[in-house]
């Protein structure tokens, strides 16, 4: 069982700055990737940034730059926001991928997702 816990949403006038965190509990053997995706009405949800469990990192060409993401902890992740724009409006998304055990193939998890409003 996986339980992932979200938080730091919120609003936010343009130029202004948000953190998202998410922590990841449970029975995890391993865990491939953590990351976080988002999803603007009437869009298909998009990867925003991943970093895996070797530390490697990778981010939409349109947060590059503007939005940094790192592991606190081998179940802790945070995406920090600067330079936030009207566009980055959506619903945030944890991500993960994990192994219960040794047996059983890696698994997505999602978070039930927090919203990030960009408006003046």
């Amino acid at each position: 069982q996986v339980q992932l816990v979200e938080s730091g949403g919120g609003l936010v006038q343009p130029g202004g700055s948000l953190r998202l965190s998410c922590a990841a509990s449970g029975t995890i053997f391993s865990i491939n990737y953590m990351g976080w995706y988002r999803q603007a009405p009437g869009k298909e949800r998009e990867l925003v940034a991943i970093v895996t469990s070797g530390g490697s990192t990778n981010y939409a060409d349109s947060v590059k730059g503007r939005f940094t993401i790192s592991r606190e902890s081998a179940k802790t992740v945070y995406l920090q926001m600067d330079s936030l724009k009207p566009e980055d409006t959506a619903v945030y998304y944890c991500n993960i991928k994990t192994r219960l055990n040794a047996v059983l193939n890696a698994v997505v998890y999602w978070g039930k997702g927090i919203l990030v409003t960009v408006s003046s």
